[in-house]
């Protein structure tokens, strides 16, 4: 069986193999979402024009890079009323 080939699977483990992509998506905006937040004080703290430019740098590669997970996310279909029930299973 391929890797991409879904047909051998039960639905089960289809289930289980969405879930897994779901919960890595929802792991991945929240790191993001956490590196932005650091960034963002990095940037706050900055003193002098080479580290405020740095900031500056790091802090729009974080908030872009929280974007593209935010947009995975969505694209995934993903809700967070959904993961707030896996969170609490867990």
């Amino acid at each position: 069986m391929s890797w991409w080939n879904f047909k051998g699977w039960n639905s089960k483990e289809a289930d289980r193999h969405i879930s897994e992509d779901n919960w890595r998506a929802f792991l991945d905006v929240r790191k993001a979402q956490s590196e932005w937040e650091r960034a963002y004080l990095m940037f706050d703290e900055a003193q002098g024009q080479d580290q405020i430019d740095y900031a500056i740098f790091m802090l729009e590669a974080a908030e872009r890079k929280y974007k593209i997970h935010l947009k995975h996310a969505k694209m995934l279909g993903l809700d967070r009323s959904q993961i707030q029930a896996k969170e609490q299973s867990l």
